[in-house]
C-alpha cells in the first residue's frame, strides 16, 4: 500500500508542476500541445517499444487483454443502451455518449500510472492494443456512418491503425519480445533516453490543461448525461473489470490490482477530439473528459484501498 502512495504521489506532483507552470504561464499557450505532441508521436512510442521488448508476452496479452476488451464493451453497450432508450437521446449521440464512458486515457495518463503504480509500463499495452486497433475504430466507423451518410472504406481505418505510433511501437516491442531479439548497443541507447522524455511531458502537459478548465462551465442540458458517463467510467467500468478477472479468470494480487486500475483510468482525450469532428455530444465528451480526469488518481487510490 504504501508503495501504490508513493505512486501516486509522484505523479501527482509532477502534475502539480505542470499546473503551476500552465498558471504562470511559463513555456506559452501552446506549450501543453507539443509536450502532447512530442510525447505521442516520439517518446511515448519508444518507451513502449523498449519496455514491451523486455516483457512477458502471456503476463501482457493474456487475460489483461481479454479483462481490457470485454469490460470496456459491456460498459459501453450498456451505456449506450441507457442514453438512447432512457434519456432519449439521437443514436449518434449515444454512440458518442458510450465512447465517453468506456474508452480510457491509456497513453497520457495511462503510461505514467504504469510506470509509477503498478511498477511496469508494459502493463497497459493491453488496453492500448484493443483501443487503437480495435476499439477507437469501431467507434469512429460507426460515428462516420451515422453523420456523414457513407460508410467509411476499409483502407482507409486499416491506415490509421498502422500508422499510428503507439500501435507501431507496440509491435515493434511485442515482435522483439516474441523473438527474443535484443536492440544494438547504438539504437537501444537514444531509444532509452527519448523514452524518458515521455513520462514527464505527459503529465507536465496533463498539468497544464488542468491550469485552465472549469468542468461543467456549459453543461446544455446534459449534466446528467456527464455524471453518468463519469459514474460509468470511475465505477462501474472498474467493478465489472474486477468480477470478470477475480471471478471469471481467477486473477489476483497484483494481476487483479493492474486490469482494474486500467479499467478506472478517465475518458480518453480522443473522445472529445472526436466530438468535434464530428459535432455530436461536444459537451459530454469534454466535460466527462475532465471531470474524470480530475478524479481518476482519487478513485484509484480508493481501489488500491479496497483491494488491499
Amino acid at each position: 500500500m504504501l508503495g501504490v502512495l508513493e505512486g501516486f504521489s509522484v505523479v501527482w506532483l509532477i502534475i502539480l508542476v505542470g499546473w503551476f507552470v500552465g498558471r504562470k504561464n511559463v513555456l506559452g499557450e501552446n506549450a501543453p500541445i507539443v509536450l502532447s505532441r512530442l510525447s505521442f508521436f516520439v517518446a511515448s512510442p519508444a518507451l513502449l517499444l523498449e519496455t514491451l521488448s523486455k516483457a512477458e508476452l502471456r503476463s501482457v496479452l493474456a487475460e489483461p487483454l481479454l479483462v481490457a476488451a470485454v469490460s470496456a464493451v459491456i460498459t459501453g453497450g450498456v451505456f449506450f443502451l441507457l442514453v438512447k432508450y432512457i434519456l432519449n437521446r439521437s443514436l449518434s449521440e449515444a454512440v458518442l455518449s458510450a465512447m465517453s464512458s468506456s474508452t480510457a486515457n491509456a497513453a497520457n495518463l495511462g503510461i505514467p500510472i504504469a510506470a509509477y503504480v503498478l511498477g511496469d509500463a508494459a502493463l497497459i499495452a493491453p488496453v492500448l492494443v484493443f483501443q487503437l486497433a480495435f476499439y477507437t475504430p469501431m467507434y469512429l466507423m460507426l460515428l462516420d456512418s451515422l453523420t456523414s451518410g457513407h460508410r467509411p472504406t476499409p483502407g482507409r481505418i486499416l491506415l490509421q491503425i498502422i500508422t499510428n505510433p503507439m500501435i507501431l511501437g507496440t509491435v515493434v516491442g511485442l515482435v522483439l519480445a516474441a523473438t527474443r531479439w535484443q536492440l544494438p548497443a547504438l539504437l537501444a541507447e537514444p531509444l532509452h533516453l527519448i523514452a524518458g522524455a515521455a513520462i514527464p511531458s505527459i503529465l507536465i502537459a496533463f498539468g497544464m490543461s488542468l491550469s485552465a478548465s472549469k468542468p461543467l462551465s456549459a453543461v446544455e442540458g446534459r449534466r446528467s448525461d456527464i455524471l453518468l458517463a463519469t459514474g460509468f467510467k470511475l465505477v462501474v467500468h472498474p467493478l465489472v473489470a474486477f468480477l470478470l478477472g477475480h471471478f471469471v479468470l481467477g486473477l489476483g494480487g497484483a494481476a487483479l490490482f493492474a486490469v482494474v486500475v486500467a479499467a478506472a483510468l478517465p475518458t480518453a482525450q480522443n473522445v472529445y477530439v472526436s466530438a468535434q469532428r464530428y459535432q455530436v455530444g461536444v459537451t459530454v465528451a469534454k466535460d466527462t473528459v475532465l471531470a474524470t480526469t480530475v478524479l481518476a488518481i482519487p478513485a484509484m487510490f480508493v481501489i488500491a484501498f479496497l483491494l488491499g
